[in-house]
């Protein structure tokens, strides 16, 4: 037997980690602490990588061996621990409570993705270690949800003499479908500079939400020629082939009758692998500079998650096609960590327990069947990468 009983049931460490309402706007050390607590043993080496203002940490668990740079052996299992805000007034249970209704756990994070956290941890801490040939890694990120801020950390601040396992799931809800492509996002702001006057004597100031409107029409030009693009990935998008472009907030001004002094404009781009990533930026600037009489703004890129494209014959790909007999490529439009940790020399897989279409939403759920079959599934794919020769 390679798999021993962890202390804590799967169900019940889902119900621990999702007690901790970590989002981006809190630090996520408990949780982190928490994990870095549960797992420590013999055996298992764990690295901490903080935020650079200390607030918040990566966590990078080595069980068994360390990998060799040679070959690159094992596999590594990662996850964010981070969840969206769960304000909505339509919650039916307190959202960080995990509740079961209908053969489902529902709460806050439980699909998005506390579900494949604590089955990852499970597996390392009930692992056999003398029966390890190659090592688990378990990658634990902070701000997936900002934007991948917290995998880009560590791709910054990772030492390569450290090598890590060349193969990866990242645990994304997929229904235990197997992902190999999605898009990238990219995050821009644009912040307008007027001067504040008394509207009875408009003609004193000068008003900062007026030129931003007039980029929103521009910007929306801009979405239309994106449209038209095309990459070899495309074909895999038939709902949405092209780039994508989305004004999603604006906040200017205090009062009716104070000419605005301040607006800021928030858009975001989801490019296609295989897309000029600089090349569609550049195009979406100049078509901001060229537009006449904008006054003082900045402009500027806040949040940038790369596309992920993995070649269809890497061994983690086909490894858990085979163990799921998935025959057809699935690929996503939502941004992952595993964009980042491709610079990590890391061949990344999408494959998780859970359903996208209810991340993010009040009452979201996971199945209890999948969650079960999940962990299945994983110990079969630990057992190809983690043990024999």
């Amino acid at each position: 037997m390679a798999f021993m009983s962890a202390s804590l049931s799967d169900d019940q460490l889902l119900a621990r980690l999702v007690a901790f309402d970590y989002i981006s706007t809190r630090s996520n050390l408990p949780i982190a602490d928490f994990l870095c607590d549960y797992l420590d043993g013999p055996g298992v080496r764990i690295v901490r990588r903080p935020s650079p203002d200390g607030s918040k940490v990566n966590v990078v668990a080595v069980v068994g061996p360390q990998s060799v740079e040679t070959t690159r052996d094992g596999i590594v299992l990662s996850g964010h621990l981070d969840v969206v805000p769960a304000n909505e007034p339509e919650w039916q249970s307190d959202p960080f409570t995990l509740t079961e209704r209908d053969g489902a756990y529902v709460a806050r994070g439980a699909c998005d993705m506390k579900g494949f956290v604590s089955l990852a941890v499970n597996l390392a801490r009930c692992m056999r270690q003398e029966a390890l040939t190659h090592p688990l890694v378990l990658i634990f990120t902070y701000d997936e949800e900002c934007g991948t801020l917290g995998a880009r950390h560590l791709v910054e601040t990772w030492e390569h003499a450290i090598p890590l396992p060349l193969h990866a799931i990242v645990g994304e809800p997929t229904c235990l479908q197997a992902v190999r492509l999605h898009k990238g996002h990219v995050t821009m702001r644009i912040l307008f500079r007027g001067l504040p006057a008394h509207t009875a004597y408009a003609h004193l100031g000068r008003n900062a939400i007026e030129p931003a409107a007039r980029v929103i029409l521009a910007l929306g030009a801009v979405q239309e020629r994106l449209r038209s693009l095309r990459s070899p990935a495309s074909e895999f998008y038939p709902d949405s082939p092209g780039p994508t472009l989305n004004v999603g907030r604006i906040h200017g001004g205090d009062a009716v009758n104070v000419v605005p002094d301040l607006c800021e404009l928030s858009f975001g781009v989801r490019i296609l692998p295989g897309m000029d990533v600089a090349a569609i930026l550049d195009s979406i600037r100049e078509s901001v500079q060229a537009l006449p009489n904008l006054g003082d703004y900045t402009m500027e890129v806040i949040a940038r998650s790369p596309p992920l494209l993995l070649d269809e014959s890497a061994t983690i790909y086909r490894d858990v096609c085979n163990v799921i007999d998935q025959q057809k490529t699935a690929a996503v439009s939502y941004a992952t960590d595993a964009g980042e940790l491709q610079a990590l020399g890391l061949q990344c897989v999408i494959f998780g327990p859970g359903d996208i279409a209810v991340a993010h939403k009040p009452n979201e759920w996971l199945s209890m069947a999948e969650f079960q079959r999940a962990r299945q599934l994983l110990e079969q794919l630990i057992q190809i990468r983690c043990f024999g020769p």
